[in-house]
């Protein structure tokens, strides 16, 4: 057992890093897409967990009431879910005030500059 899976190295990279990362990262954008707040995404991202966690209990035998690994799926699923909102805030925010911002990087943006 390591640090950051229970059973298998190939039971975390399934469940938590490609299941449940990509539904968070997927959750992140819809949020976003939507102009609600991040703290939305954070509640939605709170329930994915649990259902990650289930799954690592129902199908692998896992632990289900296991705080350690909870923290590690929901942590993992909290930074992927916070990119694709931010992905996604930054581009509608250069794509509708385009005469305002400018892109900063993938996940900013920052006031145009009077030229």
């Amino acid at each position: 057992m390591g640090t950051f899976w229970e059973i298998s190295l190939v039971d975390f990279l399934l469940v938590t890093l490609f299941l449940g990362g990509g539904a968070a990262y997927l959750t992140g954008r819809a949020v976003a897409s939507v102009w609600s707040p991040m703290l939305q995404m954070i509640v939605y991202t709170v329930g994915l967990a649990c259902a990650v966690r289930f799954i690592h209990y129902a199908l692998f035998g896992g632990t289900l009431l296991s705080l350690q690994y909870f923290v590690v799926d929901l942590a993992i699923m909290l930074i992927l879910g916070t990119m694709g909102f931010r992905i996604t805030k930054t581009n509608q925010m250069i794509r509708q005030y385009s005469w305002l911002y400018e892109r900063a990087g993938p996940f900013s943006w920052r006031p145009k500059s009077a030229r």
